[in-house]
């Protein structure tokens, strides 16, 4: 009987250990959801990681590198899709013209899975965002940026997941900050959308107006480039 009891008491303390560990997780998540940092009045050259989305997306966010200064924004790397065989050129020519007109800053290229190609059924592409997710995870972990920049498509989405489960976990304090494309007018991207309200999303700047009545808690930056 007393062996029963001990054994009964260990599972009462057992469920109370798991129901208070997941009582903790839940309000760190809610905190690091909920909470913002007030920005620095002058930052310190940050260590930045950029998803280069492919298309129209990796010319907006290289026409966006143009117009900042590149030594705050240092050393960067960017991330490409693995099947996107333009980004990564597109990247590396630009940093030259960059290397060669501003003070040389270094940076990297690291390719990741797609998480979903164009026209891919969601079904399939449940399989191949966990695997995007699994490179995502190891690459924020390696470069511990403190600063992810991004502007869509799905290629953004893991490895902003990855730099948020971090900054739960208390390993990293990387912040998200998402430009959504001039070219979304009224609605938001799918990317956008699940940034916004999962709140991954340190700050989110869009670039017309209306956008941001539609959704309070972007900030309406005017056109960036």
């Amino acid at each position: 009987m007393k062996s029963l009891a001990g054994l009964h008491s260990g599972l009462i303390y057992a469920a109370l250990a798991i129901v208070l560990g997941v009582f903790l997780l839940a309000f760190r998540v809610l905190y690091v959801m909920f909470r913002r940092s007030p920005c620095p009045a002058r930052m310190k050259a940050a260590k930045t990681l950029v998803v280069l989305g492919s298309g129209g997306h990796t010319a907006e966010m290289l026409m966006l590198l143009d117009s900042v200064d590149k030594a705050q924004y240092s050393p960067r790397s960017y991330v490409v899709a693995a099947t996107d065989p333009m980004s990564g050129p597109k990247a590396l020519a630009r940093e030259r013209v960059w290397q060669e007109t501003d003070s040389p800053t270094g940076f990297r290229i690291h390719q990741i899975p797609r998480s979903r190609e164009v026209g891919q059924s969601y079904i399939t592409s449940v399989a191949t965002t966990l695997c995007s997710l699994v490179f995502a995870f190891g690459l924020v972990f390696k470069e511990a940026p403190d600063l992810v920049l991004v502007n869509g498509p799905g290629t953004c989405i893991p490895v902003c997941a990855a730099a948020f489960v971090y900054r739960v976990l208390g390993l990293a304090g990387t912040r998200v900050v998402y430009v959504e494309s001039i070219a979304r007018t009224r609605r938001f991207s799918l990317s956008a959308k699940l940034l916004y309200h999962l709140r991954m999303a340190d700050l989110l700047f869009v670039q017309w107006e209306q956008l941001a009545r539609t959704y309070p808690r972007a900030l309406y930056a005017g056109r960036l480039y």
